[in-house]
């Protein structure tokens, strides 16, 4: 048989039933409350992404990033402007030295403002020789490119002196020293030569020239 209610013989009963319905009551709404609680923070958490980055549409089309064009290749501007320099500075055979040179005991050259003091030093071999180019046995053509080109170089290097073997022409038809006679002429023509003076003795002599560069430009 259920269990009867209790009895409420008097009004003390009647308050202690009161409170614990009371109680009873209060309970229940502190659990439903946490319950509440507890569903709207699984929510919350549910839904934390999406509130973090607000409202999104899908992409329509593919995203493009608009990349740079392909820079073009170096121009080789300083191969470009020796190969003119080159053009420019075309060695003539028939240019005419005999007003320029000096005449004197082993003929020498020196550019308008440059003094004699300068071939007397030259000669005497104040500027120690720093590179040599040998001409000897070369035919003429080969002989103008290799010795435009190696005073070309010598100049962008920095040096100041060097040495240019001609050969004393010996075996020449006629003996005649052709390959001497167009050297100074080459050399007269190329701006970066200032003066040249036949070597001593002991530097090839009648067979070759010193020959004194301009500073370099920087």
């Amino acid at each position: 048989m259920p269990a009867r209610a209790p009895s409420i013989k008097n009004l003390a009963d009647l308050k202690q039933v009161q409170r614990v319905l009371a109680e009873t009551r209060e309970r229940e709404a502190a659990e439903a409350a946490a319950k509440a609680q507890a569903e709207r923070k699984r929510a919350a958490e549910k839904d934390l992404f999406t509130r973090a980055i607000g409202a999104t549409e899908p992409l329509r089309r593919k995203a493009v990033v608009p990349l740079a064009p392909e820079p073009p290749a170096p121009i080789p501007v300083q191969h470009q402007l020796d190969e003119q320099r080159v053009l420019r500075e075309s060695l003539s055979d028939e240019f005419d030295v005999t007003t320029l040179l000096d005449v004197d005991d082993a003929m020498s050259f020196r550019r308008p403002g440059i003094g004699t003091d300068v071939t007397a030093r030259l000669r005497k071999g104040d500027w120690a020789i720093q590179a040599q180019v040998d001409l000897h046995g070369l035919r003429s053509d080969e002989a103008r490119e290799t010795l435009g080109g190696f005073i070309r170089n010598a100049y962008k290097q920095g040096l100041r002196c060097v040495r240019v073997v001609h050969g004393k022409g010996l075996g020449s038809p006629g003996k005649q020293p052709v390959l001497k006679t167009k050297t100074q002429r080459w050399l007269i023509q190329k701006n970066e030569v200032i003066a040249f003076v036949q070597a001593k003795p002991a530097e090839g002599g009648a067979g070759a020239l010193v020959v004194l560069l301009a500073p370099a430009r920087r």
